[in-house]
């Protein structure tokens, strides 16, 4: 088992400290002994889902918790059927990382009914009030830290940059909250440099609605990005992708290649990317892919599991933003995660020494 990060043994001491306390009472907790708790993960085609279930599972068991695994596979009525399946089996709480957030208000409600609390696990369930708590990273960091790697590296933040430079953009699937929050995030800091016009975006697709890609599908990502290529991009080249999420970003990094790009004469352009998968790992090892954000996923996994030992104790779990995400009836109380800025010089401190990644996984 992997040492702890400083936030992971704050949480695990406040969750051993509130569990001291409950078991001292002789009312309002629940038995870890007896309970389950229904799990909802939104698909099995990224690893990284498969590795938040099951790390998910190792948490809860680690408070005595029995688990319920179910995977969507990206489709809301499937998720919703699982979500109903699970609350008429009698779980005592539902982690939840949602397929589409627009899509549980009804199954929700039966939960409610049901007395069973839920956790919205990094992705926010929008449109119900019956979202107890939020689980996530600093998702607008996220945007933030993919943002500043293109200015930086394009010249742009030291007056070095030889422009105006053309940059492409996309964003993440149109029905998942995080996906606004990383837009928001980048645009904060590459919007002054397009209204300066030192950045162009020469396709014109600059509104968030026109450049999001349904269920941060890498194939679509492609199909895009080589329709540009095709027609924008036929006489002139492109120096920057703004990409949010690393499937993508191998699809995007495919098209250019299509197109000539990736030699000595076209070199790529920067293209960013989030969640550490280690296919993009590897693509930054051979110099493809720039960057991607990575998000330690073992601590996500922690926070919503003392969420989760905290509410069925009655209790409130240590929580750190209570402003930021109103999901349409609420605001939802959240614990967010800092992420950090991978590349070439830093993957290997960053994600192998921490055990995140297993070297021979990259050979």
């Amino acid at each position: 088992m992997r040492a702890r990060s400083p936030l992971a043994a704050a949480i695990a001491a406040s969750v051993l400290s509130l569990t001291l306390t409950a078991c001292g009472s002789d009312s309002g907790t629940a038995s870890s002994e007896s309970a389950t708790v229904g799990i909802a993960m939104p698909t099995k085609v990224s690893q990284r889902w498969i590795d938040d279930g099951n790390n998910m599972v190792d948490e809860l068991k680690e408070y005595g918790y029995e688990s319920k695994l179910r995977y969507a596979d990206n489709d809301p009525k499937a998720q919703v059927a699982q979500i109903e399946a699970m609350i008429d089996q009698g779980v005592d709480a539902l982690v939840i990382a949602s397929v589409d957030g627009h899509a549980l208000t009804d199954v929700l409600q039966k939960a409610a009914a049901a007395d069973i609390p839920v956790i919205a696990y990094d992705r926010l369930i929008l449109d119900s009030p019956d979202v107890d708590y939020y689980a996530s990273f600093d998702n607008e960091q996220v945007g933030e830290l993919q943002a500043e790697y293109i200015a930086e590296h394009l010249g742009l933040v030291n007056g070095t940059a030889k422009g105006p430079l053309n940059i492409e953009l996309f964003a993440g699937s149109p029905d998942d909250n995080n996906a606004r929050f990383f837009w928001d995030g980048s645009m904060r800091v590459l919007k002054p440099y397009i209204d300066d016009k030192e950045l162009v975006v020469k396709s014109g697709q600059t509104a968030f609605e026109k450049v999001t890609t349904l269920r941060w599908d890498g194939a679509t990502a492609q199909k895009r990005m080589t329709a540009m290529l095709r027609s924008t991009y036929a006489n002139d080249r492109v120096d920057a992708v703004l990409s949010p999420y690393d499937g993508m970003s191998i699809g995007i990094i495919n098209a250019l290649k299509k197109q000539g790009y990736g030699t000595a004469a076209k070199p790529l352009p920067i293209v960013t990317g989030q969640d550490a998968e280690v296919p993009s790992v590897k693509s930054i090892m051979d110099g493809e892919q720039s960057q991607t954000v990575y998000k330690d996923t073992r601590d996500l996994a922690l926070v919503a599991a003392s969420m989760v030992n905290a509410v069925l104790h009655h209790r409130k779990p240590m929580i750190n933003d209570t402003t930021s995400y109103n999901n349409g009836k609420k605001v939802v109380p959240a614990y967010l995660i800092k992420p950090v800025s991978v590349d070439k010089g830093n993957y290997r401190d960053v994600l192998i020494d921490s055990g995140y990644i297993n070297a021979d996984d990259l050979k």
